[in-house]
């Protein structure tokens, strides 16, 4: 029979051990606050203030009109030409892209023919390339349009129209994603210090010897952190949503469930990992190990899911912070509502109960031995 009050005393302990330990309380906002401005300013998958050159054979009005809209992108800075084969710069990384227009670009169009032009990219970063390609098109394609040089023989015409995020803010991608991070892996880190310093003080016999259950050492030990990681979130996404302006556009129910289920396996997490670990430095390492780098490299917050290769591609499936980014990115960029979360709420759900039951054992476990 569970003792509610029991539940509570533990609670109420853990909360007070808290508020002593100064370098807890740091853990617990200072490091998170710092996590999310450098994810929130640092992670970019595409670059600005890109180096490049232009060698214009044509020297003309024309040629001169096409340079001008490159750079009016804002995306590219001039580098200066010295004579130099293009092809060279790049390898020496002094340009990174490097635009060659022949001496009969202007006089080939005029006589309605193909007006050759050559692009060298450097693709060490193949995403970035991509990008730079697809912009250089899409310069190209408008200088052709504005300046009625394309012929009218085209029936067909795309309408093209960016859903959810139609000024292709990175912010909308990335917040919500790092919100995901920093709430997966400072909740369980500080869960984890807490349990494996109740076994390093010996304070965790006298609960073995005590009448409170594993049940109720659980839940109350987790309460204590589940508040104290509902006070994180609280500051996480107040904070990012006024600095970074990511607003809420789906229902903040959904917002409040998700994010309470999911701080709920942060914190279920960081017990397992705690029970699990004889000292500090092992809890610290199985948490950076195993909660860092699975909400970082595959949870989708920077690289996309489909692109990472079967079998590692198995593993995303059972990362609680694959689900609550997805419920971030829905209530704070595509508001779809409960129609395109109900799946992530479900398996947060089930991740809980099943981390309870392996912390539950594991504690029971120790307890029968004592």
């Amino acid at each position: 029979m569970i003792a509610i009050q029991r539940i509570f005393t533990q609670c109420k302990k853990e909360l007070a051990q808290f508020h002593r330990d100064r370098l807890t309380l740091a853990l617990a906002f200072l490091l998170p606050m710092i996590s999310l401005f450098i994810y929130g300013f640092a992670l970019r998958l595409q670059s600005d203030n890109i180096p490049l050159i232009v060698q214009d054979f044509d020297r003309t009005s024309l040629s001169s009109s096409y340079i001008e809209r490159l750079y009016a992108t804002n995306q590219f800075i001039p580098i200066q030409w010295s004579g130099e084969n293009p092809s060279h710069m790049i390898d020496r990384g002094v340009a990174k892209v490097a635009v060659i227009i022949p001496p009969q670009f202007s006089r080939s169009i005029k006589a309605s023919s193909a007006g050759e032009i050559q692009v060298l990219i450097d693709a060490t970063d193949v995403n970035n390339a991509r990008l730079i390609k697809n912009n250089i098109q899409n310069v190209t394609n408008f200088f052709i349009k504005d300046q009625q040089l394309a012929q009218s023989t085209n029936s067909i015409k795309a309408q093209i129209r960016l859903w959810f995020n139609p000024s292709r803010l990175e912010t909308l991608y990335f917040v919500p994603g790092v919100y995901g991070v920093v709430l997966w892996i400072f909740p369980s880190l500080l869960t984890a210090i807490a349990m494996v310093r109740e076994k390093e003080r010996g304070t965790i016999l006298q609960v073995y010897a005590s009448s409170i259950s594993a049940t109720e050492f659980l839940l109350g030990k987790g309460l204590a952190y589940l508040l104290i990681a509902i006070s994180e979130a609280f500051v996480v996404i107040v904070v990012a949503s006024k600095i970074f302006e990511v607003g809420l556009i789906g229902s903040p129910i959904i917002l409040i469930l998700g994010t309470v289920l999911f701080l709920i396996n942060s914190v279920l997490f960081g017990l397992l990992i705690g029970v699990r670990s004889s000292n500090q430095n092992s809890a610290v390492q199985g948490v950076s190990l195993i909660g860092f780098v699975t909400s970082i490299l595959l949870s989708g917050c920077i690289y996309p899911l489909n692109n990472i290769p079967f079998p590692i591609s198995l593993i995303p499936n059972i990362v609680p912070t694959r689900y609550y980014i997805n419920i971030t990115r829905d209530v704070f960029v595509r508001g779809i509502g409960w129609n395109g979360v109900w799946f992530d709420l479900l398996i947060l759900a089930i991740f809980g109960f099943i981390l309870f039951k392996a912390s539950h054992r594991v504690i029971k476990k120790m307890q029968l031995q004592n």
